[in-house]
C-alpha cells in the first residue's frame, strides 16, 4: 500500500533526527544524499528534500553547494548563568541533541498544516513562474492580507480591510517595527505577569518602562491596585493576551477584560492584544480584549507558525489608525517575503482548511493536557500544583514548598531534561519558584520518567532553599 505524503514526510524528518542525535560531536558528519536516502526509505525526492529543508530551518543541519548535507559541529553547552544569561542558556539547551525539552510552547508540534502548505505551495509554483526578480510586496501578499482582514472581521461595524494588515518575516522584526513607529522610548507599559519572555526583551529593547501587573490563581487582576495604577503613573501602552492569559493558561472574565478597556480609552492608552493563542482557547467563545477596545487605540498581532508549523513564521499586525506611519516603516525595511508562500497560506484560509485544522488541534492539545496533568499529579502531586489550563500549550505549575527553580533547572540540565524557569517570565523577580511545562511534547521519549525526576530534584533543591 503506498504510503501518504504526510505520514512518509514526517516519518523522515523523525529518522533524520534520530540519524543527527547519534552522531552529535563536535566534529561535522555528512548525510546521506536527497536520492540516497529517497531511495533507502523508498520515498519520493521530494518527501525527503522537506525534511531536509525543515532541518536546516532549524539550524541542525548545513548545506554546501555540490557537496551534500552536513550536521553541523556542536560546542559544549556551558552551564546557565544568574540574570538575563540563563534564557539564552535555556534557549540553546532546548536544541542540544539527546536533550528532552519540556519546555517548548509551540501548539502546532502536536498537528500542523506544513505538508498541506507545501503541497499548495507546489501547486501555485506551476501557475505562477519564478521570474528571474519577484516582485516582493513591502506590506505582505494582498492575497493573505484580505483572508487575515475577512478573520477578524466580525460585523458591518467591527470590520478589517487588508490595507489595515501589515505582514513581517518572524514577530520580532513585526514588533520592533511597531513599537519605532509608536515612538514611546522612556514611556510607560503595562504587562501581565508572567509574560512572555520574547516580548519583556522586545519591549526593554525599546527603552520603555515596564510594570507587571500579577495575574492570580483564577486569573485576574487586582482592578482596584490597576485603577491606582493607572491613576498614578503616565501609561501610555499595555501588552495583553487576547484569550488565555499566556503562559498562565488561564481565563480572565469578559467583564474584567470590560473594564480594563474603559479605563485604556479614557486615558488614550494603547492597547496591543497578542493574538498568536487566540484561536487556542478550550472554553468556546471566550472574550477578547478587542472585542471591547477603543478600535482608534487597538493595535492587534499574532504568528501564523504557532497554529500552522514552522514552515510559517511570518507574523502580522493589525492597525486602524498608524496606516501611513506603519507603512513607511513597513516600506523603509523592505521586506523580501516568499510570494508563493504567502499565497498558499491565502489558499488554505480561504478554502477553510486552517478552520478545521484549528479544531482538531485544539482537540489534540485538551487532551495532551489532561495527559500530563495526570502524569504530574502522579509523579509529583506531592511537589508540584498545576491546575488545568483554559487554553494554550503549557501548564503553569508551582511548587508547594520554597524552591528556586532556576537551582532545579541547572541541576535537571545534568539528566537531560530541560524546562523553564518561571523567572524567566518576569524582569522584576516574580516566579522564582514557577516553571511552565509544555504538553507539545515528543510523547515517544520517557515523559513518565522525566517528570518523576523532576519531582525527585524539585524535593531536593526544596530541602536546601533557605
Amino acid at each position: 500500500m503506498q504510503r501518504q505524503p504526510s505520514f512518509a514526510y514526517q516519518a523522515v524528518y523523525r529518522y533524520l533526527s534520530q540519524w543527527i542525535d547519534n552522531a552529535a560531536s563536535d566534529q561535522e558528519q555528512r548525510l546521506p544524499s536527497l536520492r540516497e536516502l529517497a531511495q533507502r526509505l523508498k520515498v519520493s525526492l521530494s518527501t525527503t528534500k522537506y525534511a531536509y529543508a525543515l532541518l536546516e530551518d532549524e539550524g541542525r543541519i548545513q548545506s554546501r553547494p555540490r557537496q551534500g548535507y552536513f550536521t553541523r559541529a556542536l560546542a559544549a553547552a556551558p552551564l546557565p548563568e544568574a540574570g538575563a544569561d540563563l534564557l539564552d542558556n535555556l534557549y540553546a539547551q532546548a536544541r542540544q541533541p539527546g536533550r528532552l525539552a519540556l519546555c517548548s510552547d509551540a501548539p502546532a508540534m502536536l498537528l500542523s498544516l506544513e505538508q498541506p502548505l507545501l503541497m499548495t505551495e507546489r501547486e501555485l509554483a506551476r501557475q505562477y513562474p519564478r521570474n528571474s526578480a519577484p516582485l516582493y510586496q513591502p506590506l505582505g501578499e494582498r492575497e493573505l492580507r484580505s483572508e487575515l482582514a475577512r478573520r477578524y472581521t466580525r460585523s458591518s461595524g467591527d470590520y478589517w480591510q487588508a490595507d489595515q494588515v501589515y505582514l513581517g518575516p518572524d514577530l520580532r522584526s513585526v514588533l520592533e517595527l511597531l513599537l519605532q513607529t509608536l515612538d514611546l522610548a522612556g514611556s510607560v507599559v503595562l504587562v501581565e505577569s508572567p509574560c512572555s519572555w520574547a516580548i519583556l526583551r522586545l519591549l526593554r529593547a525599546a527603552r520603555l518602562r515596564i510594570i507587571e501587573l500579577p495575574l492570580d490563581g483564577a486569573g485576574c487582576f487586582d482592578l482596584q491596585q490597576v485603577q491606582a495604577l493607572l491613576q498614578r503613573e503616565p501609561v501610555r501602552l499595555a501588552v495583553l493576551s487576547s484569550t488565555v492569559n499566556i503562559p498562565h493558561g488561564s481565563l480572565m472574565p469578559a467583564v474584567d477584560k470590560q473594564q480594563l478597556c474603559r479605563w485604556f480609552s479614557e486615558r488614550g492608552i494603547w492597547l496591543l492584544e497578542n493574538d498568536s493563542y487566540g484561536e487556542f482557547s478550550f472554553v468556546p467563545g471566550a472574550a477578547r480584549y478587542r472585542d471591547f477596545a477603543d478600535p482608534e487605540r487597538l493595535l492587534v498581532f499574532a504568528s501564523l507558525d504557532k497554529a500552522v508549523g514552522a514552515e510559517a513564521p511570518l507574523s502580522y499586525l493589525l492597525s486602524r489608525s498608524l496606516g501611513p506611519q506603519l507603512q513607511r516603516q513597513f516600506l523603509e525595511r523592505s521586506f523580501r517575503l516568499s510570494p508563493i508562500r504567502q499565497k498558499a497560506l491565502a489558499r488554505l484560509f480561504s478554502s477553510g482548511r486552517v478552520d478545521q485544522h484549528l479544531v482538531k488541534l485544539r482537540g489534540q492539545l485538551s487532551l495532551r493536557m489532561q495527559q500530563l496533568h495526570r502524569l504530574l499529579e502522579q509523579q509529583a502531586g506531592g511537589q508540584l500544583h498545576a491546575p488545568l489550563a483554559a487554553g494554550g500549550a503549557t501548564l503553569w505549575v508551582e511548587a508547594r514548598r520554597p524552591v528556586l527553580m532556576t537551582r532545579v533547572y541547572e541541576r535537571l540540565l545534568a539528566e537531560g531534561i530541560v524546562i523553564a524557569p518561571g523567572g524567566i517570565f518576569s524582569q522584576q523577580g516574580l516566579w522564582q519558584q514557577h516553571l511552565r511545562l509544555s504538553f507539545t511534547l515528543d510523547w515517544s521519549k520517557d515523559i513518565q520518567g522525566a517528570l518523576g525526576q523532576l519531582a525527585h530534584v524539585v524535593s531536593q533543591a526544596s530541602s536546601t532553599t533557605p
